[in-house]
């Protein structure tokens, strides 16, 4: 088991492996300041990370989608000091420096306005890979274990696995923004990707490709959004052989429990346990405390990141059927339809368990009598392209209320998927 306290994570690097992939040039003069982590590709932002973590004050990883207008506003909550960027080069034969706990600084992945940054330190990040369940689940001796991700490492569903390979020696196989999703399966095959991640979404958009053939893993981990039944099914018919599990985990309150039994949702038991991870219930909204929450929000945040008890509000939904939890949807994502609350991504997991269905999203249309009306985008599977509207309306109204049942149902080719690997909502 890695251990990380006190250790920074170029201490788990030999001279010769850190001298192998210089990313920033005289790394001493970055010694105690705040470090914007701004790189065209992933790589290059990974050669930071190991570089400058215990050598930094403060690292900001930037994503690629950060959008240019939030870039003052971003540099002034995390006090810059200094911008690291694809044009430097880290000399290898850097001095020996003391290492110090380098902060580590997260943006949020909401849609509008300036990112919300977030306060992590390596501890608070490695945490979940050193205690607890095994490191590369599903792992066998015959063959070295080779993650890979359709996240970007600059994310931290990303920097997970990211992390989990470096601190256990494991090889990765990294994305790549410019490719196709056939691409980058095709790629990690040839590569001999054992452990992979990505969310739902990903893979859904991955099981629609003959392309997701070229794999076969070990290992397969979802999170970032809701796993329903319907996508925990399809993985393990497509991929009878593979551990499979999905994770909660969000920026703010860490990597709170992962599930490995193929069913949606996670036991109630995990609720109200009062070692390791905390999690509580309150006002229908799960809640977790733990060591692997951030530390706070930089800039002028009215809002602190935990409560008075030290617990984060994830703003996840979830409803108790019988002894297990299920995710309903995020409590700001709601629609109302005459006063009546509709989740929509409780209304896409009835839809997505349609034979026909391969992936469907759920928005609201203004309306003048109810305020709002349901509206779903459904791609359907290639070989049932002559399904009717009627037949998704009444698999809906077997199992929703009718407040709930979309009024409109749009066939669609695909479905926008954000730079976060989540499917792309708006009104």
């Amino acid at each position: 088991m890695p251990c990380i306290n006190g250790m920074a994570l170029r201490d788990y690097f030999s001279g010769e492996a850190s001298a192998a992939s210089p990313t920033v040039a005289r790394v001493e003069e970055f010694r105690g300041k705040s470090v914007l982590i701004s790189t065209s590709d992933q790589l290059s932002a990974a050669r930071a990370l190991i570089q400058l973590d215990g050598v930094a004050r403060r690292m900001v990883l930037c994503t690629p989608d950060a959008p240019l207008e939030h870039l003052a506003a971003i540099t002034e909550s995390a006090e810059v000091d200094a911008i690291v960027s694809d044009q430097g080069a880290l000399g290898p034969n850097y001095p020996a420096i003391a290492s110090c706990e380098t902060e580590w600084i997260l943006l949020t992945s909401g849609t509008t306005g300036v990112p919300k940054l977030v306060v992590h330190t390596l501890q608070s990040l490695a945490h979940a890979i050193s205690q607890g369940a095994p490191i590369n689940p599903g792992a066998t001796q015959a063959s070295p274990v080779v993650w890979s991700t359709f996240y970007d490492i600059r994310r931290y569903g990303g920097l997970q696995i990211f992390l989990r390979a470096v601190l256990t020696g494991a090889s990765l196989v990294l994305s790549d923004s410019h490719e196709s999703p056939a691409e980058f399966l095709e790629r990690a095959g040839a590569r001999g990707v054992t452990h992979i991640s990505g969310t739902p979404s990903h893979w859904r958009r991955a099981l629609m490709s003959p392309a997701a053939k070229q794999i076969d893993p070990e290992y397969i981990r979802l999170s970032g959004e809701i796993a329903d039944q319907t996508i925990l099914n399809h993985l393990k018919s497509f991929y009878p052989k593979t551990k499979l599990s999905h994770a909660f985990a969000s920026t703010e309150a860490g990597v709170a429990f992962e599930v490995n039994d193929g069913l949606a949702g996670f036991p109630a038991g995990l609720v109200g346990q009062k070692s390791g991870v905390e999690m509580q219930v309150r006002d229908g909204s799960l809640r977790i405390r733990s060591p692997r929450i951030a530390r706070r929000y930089l800039g002028h945040m009215t809002k602190p990141l935990v409560d008075a008890d030290g617990f984060v509000d994830t703003g996840d939904v979830v409803k108790l059927h019988g002894d297990r939890y299920h995710f309903a949807g995020r409590r700001d994502g709601v629609i109302n339809v005459g006063g009546q609350k509709v989740h929509p991504e409780e209304v896409e997991a009835v839809i997505n368990g349609h034979p026909d269905v391969r992936m469907s999203v759920v928005r609201t249309r203004r309306n003048p009598i109810t305020g709002a009306l349901v509206v779903a985008d459904v791609v359907l599977k290639a070989a049932t392209e002559r399904t009717h509207q009627n037949d998704i309306l009444a698999h809906c109204r077997k199992t929703l209320p009718a407040h709930k049942v979309p009024a409109i149902i749009n066939f669609v080719p695909a479905l926008a998927i954000a730079e976060t690997g989540k499917l792309l909502r708006h009104a």
